[in-house]
């Protein structure tokens, strides 16, 4: 667990890192890295599973930067503007990753996380390839041009072929209904997650949210459609958990 929870931490540096230099302007630098390492701490807090250390972080951050953007201000026109995005990443990053942390902790949770992954990854190649080749209809323009209906299709069917991939092979404790409502759940809030992702790109006028991968961008860009698929992942499996 504590090398899982050591990656968990790792991602979560990384793509704040990345969040925040694509949406904080360069003079607010400190307050950058700041909001990094305490996103960052934020995300091991949530995947620990104590509610109590959860309230008393997320207390102690808002109060921390309340008073620091209060100390150092500058322009009062963008002031409450640059404070949400650091507190944006707290929800956006450290909030839906560290159900990641939470996933593992469950009944069968590496099983769980496979799942999702292979869910998520199935429909990504699905939608591309179907996209690619019969791809006509525009799902969103004004956010992602390259998107298709049918590759959105495509998307949700590779997704359901995955998830009963791995009830075949290595969870068979998911029940058959369950399986098929998972496939679902999930590959429609990765395909959200991923459109979401785009949007911020486009507002902070980016490509990728960074060069750590080459040919493929940032972190970010590879969590886009996981974000939205671990919460949802969570609270399906507790539910099934019982």
């Amino acid at each position: 667990m504590l090398l899982f929870n050591l990656f968990v931490l790792a991602v979560a540096l990384v793509a704040l890192h990345e969040l925040y230099a694509m949406s904080l302007p360069s003079d607010r630098r400190t307050e950058g890295w700041l909001a990094v390492l305490g996103g960052a701490l934020l995300t091991a807090v949530i995947a620990s599973g104590r509610i109590e250390f959860v309230q008393a972080a997320t207390s102690f951050l808002f109060l921390f930067f309340a008073v620091f953007f209060l100390l150092r201000f500058k322009d009062l026109r963008t002031v409450t503007v640059h404070l949400s995005i650091v507190f944006f990443g707290f929800f956006y990053l450290s909030l839906m990753l560290g159900h990641l942390g939470l996933i593992r902790l469950l009944p069968f949770g590496r099983e769980w996380i496979f799942l999702v992954l292979v869910v998520i990854m199935a429909g990504d190649t699905a939608a591309y390839f179907v996209g690619s080749a019969v791809g006509r209809r525009k799902l969103y323009p004004a956010i992602s041009p390259n998107k298709s209906i049918e590759g959105a299709l495509g998307g949700l069917v590779g997704s359901l072929a995955g998830a009963f991939l791995v009830r075949a092979t290595f969870f068979p404790q998911i029940s058959l209904v369950d399986v098929f409502f998972f496939g679902v759940v999930v590959a429609a809030a990765g395909q959200v997650g991923d459109l979401f992702e785009s949007m911020l790109k486009r507002s902070c006028g980016v490509k990728d949210s960074g060069t750590i991968i080459p040919g493929h961008g940032g972190i970010l860009d590879r969590l886009d459609s996981l974000l939205f698929a671990f919460p949802l992942a969570y609270y399906y499996a507790l539910w099934v958990s019982g």
